[in-house]
C-alpha cells in the first residue's frame, strides 16, 4: 500500500506542477501581448530566452525614521563587507541596501 500511495502523491505532485506551468505561460503570453511583442516569435513551449521590456522599478517610498539606528548601520555594514569580499556584485548589493534603507 505504501508504494501505490508513494506513487499517487508522486502523481499529483506533477499534476500540480503542471498547471502551474500553463498558468505561467498563459500569464507570459498576455504580457508579451500587451508589450506588442509578435507570438511568432516565442512559441508556446519554447524554452528560449526572449527579451521582455519591463516596466522601470518604482521608487521606493521614503523611509520613517529607524527606530533602531545602530542594527541598521551594522547591517549596512555587513552589506559593505560582503561586497568588499567579493560575495555581492554591484546589482546585488544595491538591492539589499535598498531593502534595508526602505525598512
Amino acid at each position: 500500500m505504501g508504494l501505490l500511495k508513494t506513487g499517487m502523491k508522486a502523481m499529483v505532485a506533477v499534476k500540480t506542477a503542471d498547471v502551474i506551468h500553463e498558468r505561467v505561460q498563459a500569464r507570459q503570453r498576455q504580457q508579451w501581448e500587451a508589450y506588442g511583442h509578435p507570438s511568432g516569435m516565442a512559441p508556446a513551449g519554447a524554452h528560449a530566452p526572449a527579451a521582455v521590456p519591463t516596466a522601470p522599478p518604482a521608487a521606493p517610498a521614503p523611509a520613517a525614521p529607524a527606530a533602531d539606528t545602530g542594527s541598521v548601520l551594522a547591517q549596512l555594514t555587513q552589506l559593505g563587507e560582503l561586497k568588499t569580499s567579493g560575495v555581492l556584485t554591484d546589482a546585488e548589493f544595491e538591492v539589499q541596501k535598498a531593502r534595508i534603507l526602505s525598512a
